[in-house]
């Protein structure tokens, strides 16, 4: 392994390890019926984690700590292929140590380890919701779209400056703040991972690693599109400027 990947696979295990164990224990500490006080706290426990460590390992590995993120960046065209399935292997691996460790310190799976699930039969107000699998799926893609996107826009772009972290941090929040009570909000491939193979319940599997990668190519897309339509726009200002030069 070269020394120049090594401090980021490095960076992208930490804050994945740790987004699980505190993410996703917040969710098995909380537990399921605990309203909206309870997402508001799993909402917060993921968001300022993020954060944290967006802000600590930013100028190392990107901050990413989530393999849709990863690969929006990839489809942006702002990182390498190689070094892109390197940041997701090791997302992945630190999801489910991070996973395995909360289990230990929590004595077992029986909390459900913050595993994200469809709602089934959930009080929404005055009527009980079920969200189907293809309601889950575009859900969790959006939530994605959402973080990429943002992510693309401020970090990736550098409009933000020192402060994409807090907007990266506070998209992750509000995101779970929506989706919390309806798909468990992972919009994180190894987020969901992680505690399926420490719980050994696999439900819908396919969804929560599938949706988030169409979310974020999506945001890729549409990022790489408006910014070539920005360049596109700011050449022809400037062929009118050069143009209009000679007669004045």
């Amino acid at each position: 392994m070269s020394n120049r990947i090594a401090p980021k696979l490095l960076a992208e295990f930490i804050g994945t390890f740790t987004l699980i164990f505190i993410g996703a224990g917040v969710g098995a500490v909380v537990g399921g019926g605990a309203g909206l006080n309870g997402i508001t706290a799993v909402a917060l426990a993921h968001g300022l984690t993020v954060m944290a460590f967006a802000f600590a390992y930013g100028s190392v590995s990107g901050g990413h700590f989530n393999p849709c993120v990863t690969v929006g960046v990839l489809a942006a065209g702002a990182m390498r292929a190689g070094e892109a399935a390197g940041y997701i292997v090791i997302q992945l691996i630190g999801g489910i140590v991070g996973a395995l460790c909360l289990s230990a310190v929590l004595g077992g799976a029986q909390t459900g380890l913050g595993m994200p699930t469809l709602a089934h039969n959930v009080a929404i107000g005055a009527t009980f919701l079920t969200i189907t699998p293809a309601a889950g799926f575009t859900i969790e893609a959006l939530l994605a779209f959402f973080l990429v996107t943002v992510v693309l826009s401020t970090a990736v772009a550098g409009r933000a400056g020192n402060l994409a972290p807090l907007a990266i941090g506070m998209t992750l929040t509000l995101n779970i703040l929506m989706g919390g009570a309806l798909t468990g909000a992972a919009f994180n491939p190894a987020r969901a991972l992680g505690p399926m193979v420490a719980t050994g319940n696999f439900s819908d599997v396919w969804l929560y690693l599938t949706a988030p990668i169409v979310g974020a190519i999506v945001a890729a897309i549409m990022h790489t599109g408006l910014v070539r339509l920005a360049q596109e726009r700011m050449a022809a200002a400037e062929r009118d400027r050069a143009a209009r030069t000679p007669a004045e």
